[in-house]
């Protein structure tokens, strides 16, 4: 895994997480579920990744 998609990756969750704390504080269900699912789609990348890495070996 490049660190460029590291880092991309680490943005996406972060963003995913501040996403879900603004619909938390707010009440917004949508914007939570939205962060929510930023996050576990930064999670699959960073899976799918993990496993290229590991046949590159």
């Amino acid at each position: 895994m490049s660190f460029a998609d590291k880092a991309k990756n680490a943005a996406e969750d972060l963003a995913g997480k501040a996403k879900e704390v603004a619909g938390e504080v707010t009440g917004n269900d949508k914007l939570k579920a939205e962060g929510e699912k930023d996050q576990a789609k930064a999670s699959l990348k960073d899976g799918v990744e993990n496993v290229k890495d590991a046949f590159k070996k």
